[in-house]
């Protein structure tokens, strides 16, 4: 397999602080309009919850993604689920739909899945999808990368925000008609604050006996910028959404 994720999820901190990542997914499942009868497929689909609500419309849905402990959860809910790389998709004019939120930026090939999806999509099939794009928590990665530097440790930035630009040139050299993309930027609050954001989302960086003052230290920097005075997070999110179809 291809470098499927770049995190390490910790499946029960994700449930607890990420209720907000399907929360706000439901742009993205109004652009792709499931409707009753049709196979879809749901690139990225984590534990679930927007998995559940593509079943809901009366969709026949299977659920992909790498991390088997968020598979778990979702199985435990019901669905069917199967594990694997969305850079690798070995499927061929199988289904009418693909559904992906937040997840795309955590795999580095995005032409492997352009490619992928297109090859699994029935003629006229629909490909709707949201992710990071560019300039993505840019005040947050900074903050990373500078509490990294302080102790001369790597701070790798695995996530791959597309521009618009990029994302449509990519589609169209896998086979896609454009039918809508832009780029939105969407500051989303944290109810549960910075640290747990790092908790969850950096988890695979912050480890180790430092890594509770390494989260304290990126937090206080982000302070001044993504905290207002009432105490409450904001975090600098920028997301990519776009259609696309297949030709019949």
């Amino acid at each position: 397999m291809t470098e499927a994720a770049t995190q390490i999820w910790d499946a029960e901190s994700y449930g607890r602080h990420a209720g907000f990542v399907p929360a706000l997914g439901e742009p993205v499942l109004e652009l792709l309009g499931p409707q009753a009868g049709e196979r879809v497929l749901d690139l990225g689909c984590g534990d679930g919850v927007l998995t559940e609500k593509l079943v809901a419309a009366g969709a026949n849905v299977m659920g992909l993604d790498p991390d088997a402990g968020l598979l778990e959860q979702a199985s435990a809910r019901g669905l069917h689920v199967v594990r694997g790389d969305a850079q690798a998709l070995n499927f061929d004019s199988e289904f009418d739909a693909v559904f992906s939120n937040a997840a795309l930026h955590w795999m580095a090939d995005h032409p492997a899945v352009y490619a992928g999806v297109y090859r699994a999509l029935k003629p006229g099939g629909r490909f709707a999808l949201e992710c990071g794009g560019f300039g993505n928590i840019a005040a947050m990665r900074t903050a990373i990368r500078a509490v990294a530097q302080r102790r001369g440790l790597d701070a790798p930035d695995r996530q791959n925000y597309p521009t618009v630009a990029r994302a449509s040139a990519e589609l169209e050299a896998a086979g896609f008609r454009i039918d809508s993309i832009a780029l939105i930027p969407r500051p989303t609050p944290l109810p549960d604050g910075m640290g747990a954001w790092l908790k969850t989302f950096r988890h695979g960086f912050f480890t180790g006996p430092d890594a509770d003052t390494m989260i304290e230290e990126a937090t206080e920097l982000l302070r001044p910028q993504l905290c207002d005075p009432a105490g409450n997070w904001t975090a600098d999110y920028v997301r990519l959404r776009f259609l696309a179809h297949k030709d019949i």
